[in-house]
């Protein structure tokens, strides 16, 4: 009899999950499990080969379902070695590929992307189907395009540029912090825009650059957009979890009866913070609040801002809603916005590079609008943003103050949400159960 760690068994289970119209669909090596007992019983594995037939293009019948074929494009591939790989030797194809005008998308390989063919009986050519562009947004959501190559009745080819819309389906999937949020993303095969998302809607929450530690860990559900069984992208966030320095957030996507949707806690309070903790994703803090040493004039200041260090260019976005009262150059603050947000607060924004398109003094500003690019001007030895949050125009640490908090759900939709917040519930509360179920110490035998 032997064990196997937990950590060795989450390495076999995939923890991201499908949910569609049919039902739960789990992709998971096969493993028998079974809870200590005394003395525990052996569990065995029993194997037999079997025939299988050839997979079949979906609506084919069994008598003519041919074989189907599919490998992605790998850097510095070549038409040729694409068709060695999915096996095909097909007279004339090849030049066919590389010459004919209706076949030209096939000039640009990108790697990752897919190429699948089927074979019939004989090994001939039933088509081949080059997906150049897994999915694209338009106004009926995300569309997949591909090249579709078919033999004629005259010996030749013809080619067809062809489009489906893509198909939206829930998945689940969790994560756990070892190094970096990214890095529990993409091991989670997480797209990085749900990322993103997730930093965003949880910003008044958690600040995303110092309070994430090892050990965190998050469950999400979020719309996907699939295509032949691949997620060609991805929508909006429907529920979310995360669980930092051992406390609990949450949030979930609810639209009114008044129209406007937002993101609340499973217990209706919205996220949508008066001010959100950063104005640039993912950078870091180079100089904090209060005294130091000013690196342009080298001498003891204090400083009233915190600075966040990110590269010339970097996006800034408006930490609350607000209306525009000063936008220009202002003396060692270079390039800077004011914005009054509302009572007696005010937010400051400098050394930007250039200020959105179009933005002049007394435009009002909604919370997470791009309202310039980091850079360097006025006072600074570098690219980096200098963020000030004031109350009654006196600079206050912004990383140390409570932040004003929204409004709870009103009376009339707290119905209507409880419905909603239960069904996802039900998803992250399953992928809380399969890992406990995960983290419990086993017995696995196998003779």
């Amino acid at each position: 009899m032997t064990s196997q760690d937990p950590q060795q068994r989450r390495q076999h289970v995939t923890r991201s999950l499908l949910f569609a119209a049919g039902g739960l669909f789990l992709t998971a090596a096969a493993i028998a499990v079974v809870k200590p007992s005394t003395p525990p019983e052996p569990i065995y594995q029993a194997r037999q080969t079997l025939d299988l037939r050839p997979l079949a293009e979906p609506g084919a019948g069994d008598e003519t379902a041919p074989f189907i074929a599919q490998t992605r494009i790998r850097s510095g591939d070549t038409v040729a070695a694409l068709l060695q790989r999915l096996g095909i030797d097909e007279g004339g194809l090849l030049p066919f590929l590389v010459q004919h005008k209706g076949a030209r998308s096939i000039y640009k390989l990108y790697p990752g992307r897919l190429v699948r063919a089927a074979l019939d009986e004989q090994g001939s050519l039933v088509w081949l189907r080059y997906v150049h562009t897994p999915g694209t947004r338009d106004d009926s959501g995300y569309v997949s395009r591909w090249l579709e190559v078919r033999p004629d009745s005259q010996g030749g080819f013809r080619a067809e540029e062809r489009s489906a819309p893509a198909q939206t389906q829930l998945r689940i999937a969790e994560g756990d912090i070892n190094s970096s949020l990214f890095g529990a993303a993409d091991e989670a095969d997480i797209p990085d825009a749900i990322t993103l998302d997730m930093v965003e809607i949880l910003g008044s929450r958690i600040d995303f650059l110092k309070d994430l530690r090892k050990g965190d860990r998050f469950r999400i559900v979020y719309d996907a957009y699939m295509h032949d069984g691949v997620e060609v992208g991805s929508g909006r966030i429907r529920a979310l979890e995360f669980i930092n320095r051992g406390k609990t957030y949450s949030a979930v996507w609810f639209k009114g009866a008044g129209g406007r949707g937002g993101y609340y806690d499973f217990d209706g309070a919205s996220l949508k913070g008066a001010f959100l903790r950063t104005a640039i994703k993912f950078t870091r803090i180079s100089s904090r609040f209060g005294m130091r040493m000013h690196p342009v004039h080298k001498r003891w200041a204090g400083h009233k801002g915190v600075d966040y260090a990110a590269p010339a260019g970097t996006p800034i976005h408006a930490t609350a809603d607000g209306t525009v009262q000063f936008i220009g150059r202002q003396n060692g603050y270079g390039n800077v916005i004011i914005l009054k947000n509302f009572g007696q607060y005010s937010t400051l924004y400098a050394h930007q590079s250039r200020f959105a398109k179009g933005l002049k003094k007394g435009d009002r500003i909604q919370q997470g609008q791009l309202i310039g690019y980091v850079g360097s001007t006025g006072w600074a030895t570098g690219p980096h943003l200098h963020y000030e949050f004031r109350i009654n125009n006196r600079p206050v640490d912004p990383l140390a103050i409570d932040l004003p908090v929204a409004r709870t759900l009103e009376a009339a939709d707290r119905k209507a949400f409880a419905a909603v917040a239960a069904q996802f519930r039900s998803h992250i509360d399953f992928l809380a159960r399969m890992q406990e179920a995960l983290d419990e110490p086993p017995q696995v035998a196998q003779r």
